[in-house]
């Protein structure tokens, strides 16, 4: 079919068609784009600064409106950079702040890097091909692949981007997870309160387990607020994403409120997840020997073979010529 329309254009509009047309698609698209760009409907924030009649706010007020306020260049393409669905909204932004991203800004900046990449990289495809490639010769195929490859690529690196600082750091909060139990058990039954605990072990973590220390920081900050206890662990668990951290999280609400002891919650509970992580170990090691089978075969076998073989090959190739 790709074949069948390459033959149309090139008819219509010559060795040139093909290329015109895609051309013409991208203008299209990024006229169609940009009226969605400058619509927005007005912020809240901003019409509540500028309210007269009712009583000025005090300085206190202004300054976090002030903290709080959006970036105003993306605040301008808000109704284009940011999804209409709510549901979809709140899941791209529990998915930023599983990455680490925790800007109000930081879903805007997401899908504005992929329409930048994207383009830009649209963009770059259509030079290279106009200057290093045969227009008139290359397949409709090959005019697809130089063309509309890299504008494909540049819209999927953010999300592949993402997804990958997602993995990685829910690896680094379950390694980390264990040790975190145990100062924290250590800090408790010492006399500290669990709100002192969290704000002793995320600073002791912050050097090897950064990920982790960030989200105890966050739920001391909210405690500090006062902000209920049980929703904040909540949150955490949320934004970590790991299991052990939503179990934990489980434990510490059903002690607080069958007024059960913390300190025996944590400690049975630290003592599981190092008994997970050293099942997690064994797994891993188990796995070893399956993942080094074939690549043993590659590299050993055909170097024992020519040891084995190689001589009897030339003794049995030099017969056959003195036969000869």
């Amino acid at each position: 079919m790709l074949d069948t329309l390459n033959t149309l254009l090139v008819d219509l509009l010559g060795p040139a068609g093909p290329l015109m047309a895609i051309g013409g698609l991208a203008f299209l698209l990024i006229l169609a784009a940009i009226p969605m760009m400058l619509w927005q409907r007005p912020d809240p924030m901003e019409k509540l600064k500028n309210t007269s009649g009712r009583a000025k706010l005090d300085a206190e007020t202004r300054e976090v409106l002030r903290d709080t306020r959006r970036n105003e260049k993306l605040n301008k393409y808000a109704q284009f950079l940011e999804p209409q669905d709510a549901q979809e909204l709140t899941k791209m932004r529990m998915t930023l702040l599983q990455a680490g991203y925790r800007t109000k800004d930081a879903v805007r900046y997401y899908y504005f890097a992929q329409f930048a990449l994207g383009i830009g990289l649209l963009v770059a495809g259509v030079a290279y091909f106009l200057v290093f490639v045969d227009g008139a010769s290359a397949t409709m195929q090959q005019k697809i692949m130089y063309i509309l490859g890299p504008g494909a690529a540049g819209y999927m690196f953010p999300k592949y981007w993402i997804n990958k600082r997602v993995e990685k750091r829910k690896d680094e909060i379950q390694s980390g997870f264990p040790d975190a139990l145990d100062m924290m058990l250590v800090c408790v039954e010492a006399g500290q309160s669990l709100d002192q605990s969290i704000v002793r072990v995320a600073g002791e973590l912050r050097a090897s387990y950064p990920s982790l220390a960030d989200e105890f920081e966050i739920i001391s900050h909210e405690m500090k607020a006062g902000k209920d206890k049980s929703q904040v662990l909540d949150d955490m668990g949320e934004r970590c994403g790991v299991q052990d951290v939503s179990s934990f999280v489980t434990v510490l609400n059903q002690a607080a409120s069958f007024g059960t002891s913390i300190s025996d919650a944590l400690r049975v509970y630290a003592s599981e997840m190092r008994d997970k992580r050293v099942m997690r170990a064994e797994e891993k090691a188990n796995q070893l020997p399956t993942k080094m089978t074939l690549t043993t075969m590659m590299l050993t076998v055909p170097p024992l073979l020519i040891i084995l073989v190689g001589p009897s090959a030339v003794s049995i190739t030099e017969m056959g010529n003195i036969g000869n």
